[in-house]
């Protein structure tokens, strides 16, 4: 088990002044952005007794050490002790930064996540990373640091736009692949993203990444599962951050896990129909991502420095068959180009 709660369902935030009793801290404090601050700090401020707001830019441009900066003056300036509870309301950047501000602030004050989208609520919120972007390089700087309880409210999903649902869906295809054959089978049949129990795949992908957290929670094994699609993703997500018209993280992880598929293919641990079968669905949801031969450097470049690489090898999840994984494939500069140019040739890029 994990050593924090998890609620989770419509009404999920009932159960968060029962913990502010039990917790009694010196003060509150919500951590949100403009968007989340008025779409759902209404909603949670009536559970709430006397607190701060502290609101800073939406986006993942903003999940940077400045921003960090900006937030442990305001945490000083409120004079703000060890037993003050900072709540963190949003997606993964708020759970991101925000845990990463309460773990280093005074060397770690409490937090309680709150993930109010489904790529938060499906991932980022649990399991205790926590971390910000830095020189360009995704989750460059960050801890391990577990909150005080995690509260997933479905009720903030109602008003979430499509791009942002299929942003959390592609993680929830993720944990179908690396651990649920079964589950896959009956997920690959879906084509309207209405017909879903939202809270059914919620609770299925917390189960498999509550799983794997327990096991490895510093990720020096087994976690590495869930970094599937990651490798070549983040790079893909971080480059295009920089760019007019950035992918949102599911989309960069949609296109990750067709390349890292193709790479388990070709290295006979993924059998072809399989793979085929994994492109196929993604791509009835996902928009292709216009990697042209003049991107293949820029995205190596980023791999190469990729935070979970160790003695100068790229390394990377691969798929062992449909619901088993790989951890710490070594990627050689040949598979890389192979996989990007396959891509390429895939939609007709070149």
């Amino acid at each position: 088990m994990l050593s924090y709660p998890i609620h989770i369902g419509r009404n999920a935030l009932e159960q968060l002044p029962g913990l502010l009793a039990g917790l009694r801290p010196s003060a509150v404090v919500v951590l949100t952005d403009e968007n989340t601050a008025q779409a759902c700090y209404p909603h949670l401020a009536t559970f709430l007794p006397p607190h701060d707001l502290l609101t800073i830019s939406p986006g993942e441009q903003h999940k940077t050490l400045d921003t960090c900066t900006t937030l442990w003056r305001e945490m000083t300036r409120l004079q703000l002790d060890r037993k003050a509870l900072l709540l963190n309301l949003g997606g993964g950047v708020i759970g991101d930064l925000g845990g990463f501000v309460a773990a280093t602030y005074k060397r770690g004050i409490p937090f309680v996540q709150i993930p109010t989208t489904l790529l938060s609520q499906v991932d980022a919120s649990v399991g205790g990373k926590l971390g910000i972007d830095f020189d360009g390089f995704k989750n460059h700087l960050g801890v391990f640091s577990d909150p005080q309880a995690v509260f997933i409210d479905t009720t903030f999903l109602d008003s979430l736009p499509r791009r942002e649902w299929l942003s959390g869906f592609a993680e929830t295809i993720k944990h179908h692949l690396i651990a649920d054959r079964e589950g896959w089978e009956q997920l690959r049949q879906l084509q309207d993203l209405h017909q879903t129990d939202v809270n059914a795949l919620i609770r299925h992908s917390v189960q498999i990444k509550s799983d794997i957290v327990e096991k490895d929670p510093q990720e020096r094994g087994p976690r590495k599962a869930l970094n599937f699609g990651h490798t070549f993703g983040h790079a893909i997500e971080s480059e295009w951050l920089e760019r007019p018209e950035p992918f949102t993280h599911g989309e960069a992880i949609a296109a990750g896990m067709i390349l890292e598929a193709f790479v388990s293919m070709q290295r006979g641990l993924l059998f072809p129909r399989d793979y085929r079968e994994i492109k196929a669905f993604i791509d009835q949801f996902y928009p292709v991502v216009p990697l042209h031969r003049h991107d293949t450097e820029a995205i190596v470049g980023r791999m190469i420095n990729d935070k979970k690489n160790e003695h100068g090898q790229v390394l990377c999840t691969l798929l062992d068959g449909i619901g088993w994984y790989m951890v710490n494939a070594a990627l050689s500069q040949e598979e890389i180009h192979s996989a990007l140019q396959h891509y390429r040739e895939e939609y007709g890029l070149d």
